[in-house]
């Protein structure tokens, strides 16, 4: 027999979490070993937010992510305001909500189109996919822009948005403004209806695995607030999560590694699904009874399908808060500020988002910390990894299993995917 060992190296992408590697040792047929490596470059967020006033905070969060500002500013401004004990009008709650259908809609849709779907097409690029599936890449394009839209309605612009603050909003849209959006809005629905349907058709591996899916659940399917609960029995408030889940330093990774009492689990699209399928309003049940509904499921290629079925809730619920819009008397309420320390979190494209704050009397950061959705699922994608390789079968050749490896990766989008073809592969062989 033959020992067989294979390395594969994520290089180092500019605007996410930096430098990742996958590394495998194959026995006599058998995986010894296996790690994924994310080398997470200092970025300083945290460090950065120290000595900084809290009115601040927004707008520096909103640059740790290029494709999920949104979801770091309603994290940071759900922990202030519950801190200085803002009470928001049902405007800015309906905005926020709103906000954060337009972050879903278009970081859902760019994973789908330019991330995973060339994986399924045996290509390495969209540009490639769009040579195969033109009307499916123009499709993607035109529900992406809703995303963008809608976050440049409340935001001011689609990237590293600036609309938001503790307590509120800077500027109300207009109402031409909200009429011309909806009836984007509204157009862009039915193609998410068919861009589900067609993703459903798509012939996606039949393999189960058992591991535990945590997100906030709440009476609406949850995106900026809620308690967080798993499959599991966990039910929990925002200020009790350092209690169940601890971050620690993995030996063969510069980034924390999360676990819920001591174990891996599963953030994101799939897990909220999971959690709260029967929360999904009247025409996804009827559209998912018509697909044959997996959920909840313990089939991590179910991920696409599940950001397809949020892309079209997010739509039709974004339909809905713009379909009676009206302009505030004013976009914000006071903040009185107190010193203290506080949690907030939601529910990012990618899964929760956790932050803490210690403020003091002036309205001063003196300490943050921010737990983003990738670390919290790194250990279940290592295991992940580990089983889906062996379900593949590892007598395939190092080219497939580097392309599998891929495809599971990306199930997760987690930031190192921002590259569509990231692994490079080399295998060392000796008799």
């Amino acid at each position: 027999m033959t020992e067989r060992r294979v390395t594969i190296d994520v290089p180092s992408l500019a605007r996410v979490e930096g430098e990742g590697a996958l590394h495998l040792k194959i026995e006599q047929g058998t995986l010894q070993h296996l790690q994924f490596k994310i080398y997470e470059p200092p970025r300083f967020f945290e460090k950065f937010l120290e000595g900084r006033h809290y009115s601040e905070v927004p707008d520096i969060v909103a640059r740790i992510c290029g494709i999920c500002p949104v979801a770091y500013q309603v994290s940071a401004v759900n922990a202030l305001e519950s801190l200085f004990e803002v009470e928001l009008t049902p405007w800015i709650k309906q905005m926020r909500r709103l906000l954060y259908c337009g972050e879903w809609i278009q970081s859902h849709s760019l994973h789908i189109h330019l991330l995973a779907l060339p994986d399924y097409f045996h290509e390495t690029t969209v540009l490639g996919l769009a040579a195969k599936q033109p009307d499916a890449v123009k499709r993607g394009f035109f529900i992406q822009e809703a995303g963008n839209r809608l976050i440049k309605f409340l935001g001011g612009r689609s990237v590293h948005p600036i609309g938001l603050q503790v307590g509120g909003f800077h500027k109300a849209p207009s109402l031409a403004e909200a009429a011309e959006l909806h009836r984007y809005i509204e157009s862009a629905l039915p193609e998410a209806i068919a861009m589900a349907e067609w993703v459903a058709r798509l012939d996606m591996p039949d393999e189960q695995q058992s591991f535990t899916s945590v997100a906030l659940t709440s009476p609406h399917y949850p995106l900026e607030t809620g308690r967080l609960k798993s499959d599991r029995g966990l039910d929990i408030g925002v200020d009790d999560y350092e209690t169940y889940f601890t971050e620690s330093q993995c030996p063969h990774s510069t980034a924390l590694w999360s676990l819920l009492k001591g174990e891996n689990y599963l953030v994101g699209p799939l897990a909220r699904l999971n959690l709260n399928v029967n929360g999904l309003p009247p025409f996804l049940d009827r559209l998912l009874a018509k697909l044959g509904n997996p959920f909840p499921s313990q089939n991590m290629f179910h991920s696409m399908l599940a950001r397809a079925v949020e892309i079209c809730f997010a739509l039709h619920e974004a339909s809905e808060l713009l379909r009676n819009y009206k302009v505030p008397d004013t976009p914000s309420v006071p903040v009185r500020v107190k010193a203290g320390e506080c949690c907030g979190w939601s529910e990012a494209p990618r899964g929760l988002l956790w932050h803490r704050y210690q403020v003091d009397a002036e309205g001063i950061i003196r300490a943050a910390k921010i737990v983003p959705p990738t670390s919290q699922n790194q250990a279940r994608i290592e295991q992940d990894l580990a089983q889906s390789l062996q379900a593949f079968g590892l007598e395939h050749s190092d080219e497939a299993l580097r392309l599998h490896s891929e495809k599971v990766i990306r199930n997760y989008d987690p930031c190192i995917s921002c590259a569509t073809h990231f692994l490079r592969f080399s295998a060392e062989r000796s008799p």
